[in-house]
């Protein structure tokens, strides 16, 4: 996690250093008003330049009390030892969420988590990765051609691109068959609408109200779920009328169901469906997203993508196989992932009482470990608001713990399709790097945005520039 001196002296040497956007960290005490505001706009601008050090805050805001975790081994203590009492999402996180995903695996806790999660698991589990590797491959080349066709220095909003690319994606895997951009495209505008209009802060829990308390959402909420569930629910029609592929996820959750998988009826298939559609693809899109960014605003990095991925793939597109040996494409991933982890606050409610390290934790209380924060602390982290891939290099530092680098979470709760999500953002990076270098749009200023996930702003306009190696190449 810390870098050399020399090293990063030598990065200084060469001009390379980088810090790219994030919110400003306020030094002194705000109104509560004020935080209010901050949690409805953009929630990692709550925290203040102090907040990054210390390893527990509590805060109470008017009947609930907020704890956040930012140390290791406050996390590990937290998510891994105490899982039990710390399982259940936040309220706002479950208002937020339920009525795009039901009871998903995402948002539901205890025994229907459990459940939940011993059916789907084994589905989407590492091993599995190399199997579904073709499909990601697949589609990376075509949305390559699909850049060729759009000829050198196209502009594209490379936020909804990287969506559509890894929408398609989990669209092949999880209902194995093309949906076509016009499906991917209204899954993914729905989602964003989503994400736009739902309320982020639940005041009626702030103010001490139960959670059959009514939470009533906007005409734009409705209408962005209808844009999803529209879609999903004709698939699994299909699914059902024995349409599908059963080797999709979907086709497997349903033979689950015929062999005795408890608590899958036709609604949790559909819950489950979506909690893996919206996962698989929006985290991996704006991870992608973000990497385009930060590549496109650091000569040094870029070189060395480039040089790696000639040396390696000697012109021919990446698969499976490849994916240890692009050390530096991954580690470009890896640190895009510590900047701008995809879900950057990760909350519970306490189910009982306990304690974090002595902290007395009353039982409804809110605790929150936020891999944003966690991600640059001070004392874990050489530089830690720069952008240098080299610290998830093996050859030059160690790997940093799994309880202080923790963008798909960790615990029992940790994001089960991890593996699935980096292997394809790798792949897919190095299929598209390959041929193109990005620009972003002059004059566009990048702004660090987060409702439900971390996202570079609601459009991220580049500039498509072939690359002249790809060029003079055969097609």
């Amino acid at each position: 996690m810390q870098l050399s001196d020399e090293f990063l002296a030598a990065i200084d040497a060469e001009g390379g250093r980088f810090t790219p956007p994030h919110p400003p960290r306020r030094t002194a005490p705000i109104p509560f008003w004020k935080i209010m505001k901050l949690y409805r706009e953009n929630i990692i601008a709550v925290f203040s330049e102090n907040d990054f050090r210390r390893p527990i805050i509590h805060d109470r805001y008017l009947a609930l009390d907020v704890f956040t975790v930012n140390d290791p081994a406050l996390v590990q203590e937290t998510f891994q030892t105490k899982h039990e009492i710390f399982q259940r999402k936040t309220p706002q996180m479950r208002h937020a969420l339920a009525p795009l995903l039901g009871d998903g695996l995402f948002v539901s806790d205890s025994e229907t988590w459990k459940r939940r999660r011993g059916a789907v698991g084994p589905i989407i589990h590492t091993s599995k990765v190399r199997s579904f590797s073709p499909l990601m491959c697949e589609t990376a080349v075509e949305w390559r051609e699909h850049w060729r066709e759009m000829g050198d220095g196209a502009q594209v909003n490379v936020l909804a691109e990287m969506a559509e690319l890894t929408a398609e994606i989990i669209s092949r895997t999880v209902f194995g068959r093309r949906l076509g951009r016009e499906h991917t495209g209204e899954i993914v505008a729905g989602f964003a609408e989503y994400q736009k209009h739902i309320d982020q802060m639940d005041l009626p829990s702030v103010l001490g109200l139960p959670d059959w308390f009514p939470r009533p959402r906007g005409l734009k909420v409705g209408r962005a779920l209808r844009r999803v569930h529209g879609v999903i629910d004709d698939i699994v029609t299909r699914f059902e009328q024995g349409r599908g592929d059963a080797e999709a996820v979907i086709g497997q959750l349903f033979a689950a169901r015929e062999e005795g998988a408890d608590g899958l009826d036709r609604e949790a298939i559909r819950n489950e469906a979506i909690v893996i559609f919206m996962a698989g693809h929006e985290t991996t899109a704006n991870t992608l997203a973000w990497a385009w960014y930060l590549i496109s605003q650091s000569g040094r990095v870029r070189d060395k993508l480039h040089a790696e991925l000639a040396e390696v793939l000697q012109g021919r597109a990446p698969e499976i196989d490849d994916v240890r040996r692009l050390t530096y494409t991954r580690a470009i991933i890896e640190e895009t992932l510590r900047l701008y982890p995809p879900v950057p606050i990760l909350g519970r409610q306490a189910l009982a009482d306990g304690d974090i390290n002595g902290t007395q934790v009353k039982r409804g209380a809110v605790v929150m470990v936020s891999p944003f924060m966690l991600h640059r602390k001070p004392d874990l982290w050489s530089r830690p608001d720069e952008f240098i891939p080299e610290r998830f290099d093996d050859r030059l530092t160690q790997r940093p713990s799994k309880y202080s680098y923790i963008p798909f979470a960790i615990g029992p709760r940790i994001c089960p399709g991890l593996t699935f999500g980096l292997t394809e953002a790798i792949l897919c990076l190095a299929t598209l790097a390959q041929d193109f270098e990005l620009e972003l749009e002059p004059g566009h200023e990048v702004r660090t945005q987060c409702r439900l996930t971390l996202r570079p702003g609601d459009t991220l306009p580049m500039r498509l520039h072939r690359r002249a190696a790809a060029a003079e190449a055969p097609a």
